[in-house]
């Protein structure tokens, strides 16, 4: 019935637990997660956990606030994909939240290095013909500068995604989704105190949305503060449904279908 469309299972606050984890995930039907790469070196667990369970896929790839690790070329992206029930490319993005060049940080101009890997792995994925699974935050304008200059207009060719744990505006939802990518809500948007994201998540189109835990990363209401997994995502549908005045079902059926869209390497 729901599908956790983002998680991160191998972490060392979940790869322990994982027999609890998925008997959990069946008592609140979550029939199905994706597992998310954050480096290369984490990647073989990853892949080797959606390659041993029926209802786990997974993703390659080199989230954007990961330092001195290896960085992949295109061509070790690509041949990834190509390994069992790998179906995109990702996490990758920008991430521009820890930087603070009042306190002596780094500035955008010293994180080309990030810049240069999302633009690797944007030329993976279409190459590949997978969608990307792209985390921004606190970067969101040369996140849509680079996907326009690197061909990710939503035309022939594109690649094109998910935006997740989508915690941005209205304004960055709608050129998002122009662009022809889906939108992804976590735990986040049950929080008392994200009225903004809660509006921007009433109208996001129904052919468009996903859900997501982020696990083991922002458990939603009234789990907040404790670790996270993929059997808490049916709180997050809960609270779209009461934002878009409809049923939990018909989240968890749109959401899953478009997870199905999305991810077309993936059954049904």
């Amino acid at each position: 019935m729901f599908t956790d469309s983002h998680c991160h299972l191998t972490f060392p606050e979940l790869a322990a637990d994982l027999p609890a984890i998925r008997s959990a995930m069946a008592a609140a039907q979550v029939t199905r997660a994706l597992c998310i790469s954050t480096t290369m070196e984490e990647f073989p667990q990853v892949q080797a956990l959606a390659a041993g369970h029926d209802n786990f896929w997974a993703t390659v790839g080199v989230h954007p606030d990961s330092e001195d690790v290896h960085e992949p070329s295109v061509a070790e992206l690509v041949a990834a994909t190509g390994q069992p029930r790998v179906v995109a490319i990702g996490e990758t993005g920008l991430d521009y939240y820890q930087m603070d060049e009042r306190k002596g940080g780094r500035g955008v101009a010293d994180l080309d290095w990030q810049r240069a890997r999302f633009r690797t792995h944007i030329r993976a994925a279409r190459q590949a013909r997978v969608p990307l699974v792209i985390h921004t935050r606190a970067a969101s304008a040369d996140t849509l500068a680079i996907l326009d200059e690197e061909g990710e207009d939503g035309g022939a060719g594109s690649a094109g995604g998910v935006f997740h744990c989508f915690t941005e505006s209205a304004e960055v939802a709608r050129a998002a989704l122009q662009r022809g990518f889906y939108i992804s809500f976590s735990g986040i948007v049950t929080f008392k105190s994200a009225r903004d994201l809660q509006a921007v998540a009433a109208w996001v189109p129904e052919d468009r949305l996903l859900i997501e835990t982020d696990s083991p990363y922002l458990a939603p209401v009234p789990f907040r503060g404790k670790t996270n997994t993929p059997a808490l995502v049916p709180h997050v549908a809960a609270r779209l449904a009461e934002l878009r005045g409809v049923s939990v079902q018909r989240i968890a059926e749109a959401s899953s279908a478009n997870f199905t869209r999305l991810f077309s390497r993936v059954a049904a």
